[in-house]
């Protein structure tokens, strides 16, 4: 009976100790990924400024995973620097290929062999993330889709997202289609630079028209946009390979916030783990602009032989600063000319550059560009210097 009891009693001690042992292993896992006070359980994660790029928080943010059709953020990109570029226009008519129109999955239902607006397929990508309208602008661009692709991957690579492999052009399940939570921040990032893109991912509501006065109804897939105080960007994605998926803009401000999760559990989690990394982002750290572009530099810059001396400089684009709440940074900012700048100069010629430094190391640099037009001096103007300083 002794014996039976001792047995008993080692059992239940092997037992106690495994538990506890795995409630140890457990609280570690949970202290790894509340670090910042995230919790986070997607299989995926990172948080980033949209401007520096500094990261806030990342868990397995290189792992390749299917993302589903956050990879038309890539689609969306090619999309508007094609527009900005001037090869085409919001208002070009577009032809959708039987191919295109019979893509499946989540798309506007567009007529085969018909044209649509560019701009209405931009609504369908951004908005409801139609892969018929991914593949008619993919067509439109390259030709065909798979050459269209050549043209994702290239971009990928100049981007340097080397954990990214594009197959198609929609998100659709493809093998060999890859890409991992940091990459896919680097690419809306990008995305997000290009204004317009804001004209259209701000829409919770809209409708396209189709031929013979047949209306599709369309919804933002993006829940934050609505429920969420500053989000105005994003692009959702699931299928059962990649689980759900979301990569999301805030702004509040002046700092703005990209936050990607990739395979979560549902639904709901996506969206909230994504609100819970704005959340954290917002209340611990700030946007300060060392440097802004839209203003005349305090220092100016010599023109030789110029109708006037001294140029008026600016800053090609704007320097930003992120960094915790309350911390206490200091910069110097040195501008250096280029050797000798000779008149005429032109407004935005680079006559220079801008140095800043924190603690005696460069942290950035920036052109300088004219911010005016100086001519040259004519023979009349010599002489009106040399009777205007003539000593008598």
């Amino acid at each position: 009976m002794k014996s039976k009891n001792s047995i008993v009693f080692i059992l239940l001690a092997f037992i106690i100790t495994i538990s506890c042992f795995s409630k140890i292993t457990f609280s570690k896992v949970l202290a790894k990924n509340n670090e910042n006070n995230i919790e986070c359980l997607s299989k995926s994660a990172y948080l980033c400024d949209a401007n520096t790029g500094t990261v806030i928080y990342s868990k397995n943010e290189n792992m390749h995973l299917p993302i589903a059709s956050m990879c038309k953020i890539m689609t969306l990109l090619l999309i508007f620097e094609e527009i900005d570029c001037g090869n085409i226009s919001l208002e070009d008519d577009i032809e959708v290929s039987c191919n295109a129109s019979g893509m499946g999955g989540s798309q506007i239902f567009l007529e085969p062999n018909v044209s649509y607006k560019a701009e209405e397929l931009i609504k369908g990508i951004v908005i409801a993330s139609a892969n018929d309208a991914c593949v008619a602008f993919a067509e439109k661009i390259a030709g065909s889709e798979s050459a269209f692709v050549d043209l994702m991957n290239k971009k990928a690579e100049e981007l340097q997202m080397k954990d990214t492999n594009f197959v198609n052009c929609t998100g659709l399940p493809r093998l060999g289609q890859y890409s991992c939570a940091k990459d896919v921040s680097t690419m809306f990032r990008e995305l997000i630079k290009h204004k317009n893109y804001f004209k259209y991912s701000t829409i919770w509501m809209d409708e396209i028209s189709h031929p013979n006065n047949r209306i599709t109804q369309i919804s933002n897939t993006n829940k934050l946009i609505k429920f969420y105080n500053g989000c105005d960007s994003g692009k959702t994605g699931y299928t059962a390979e990649a689980g759900h998926c979301l990569c999301s803009s805030a702004v509040r401000d002046g700092t703005r916030i990209v936050s990607v999760v990739i395979s979560a559990p549902d639904s709901k989690t996506r969206f909230k783990e994504v609100s819970n990394m704005f959340n954290y982002a917002f209340a611990n750290f700030i946007t300060k602009t060392i440097v802004d572009n839209t203003k005349p530099l305090e220092e100016s810059c010599y023109v030789k032989n110029g109708k006037k001396e001294n140029l008026e400089i600016v800053a090609e684009k704007p320097v930003y600063i992120f960094s915790k709440k309350n911390q206490k940074r200091s910069f110097e900012l040195q501008f250096i000319q280029n050797n000798v700048i000779l008149s005429p100069v032109e407004k935005g010629q680079v006559v220079g550059k801008l140095y800043i430094y924190e603690n005696s190391v460069c942290i950035y640099e920036v052109n300088v560009l004219a911010n005016e037009s100086v001519d040259r001096k004519s023979y009349f103007d010599n002489v009106y210097d040399v009777v205007e300083n003539w000593q008598i």
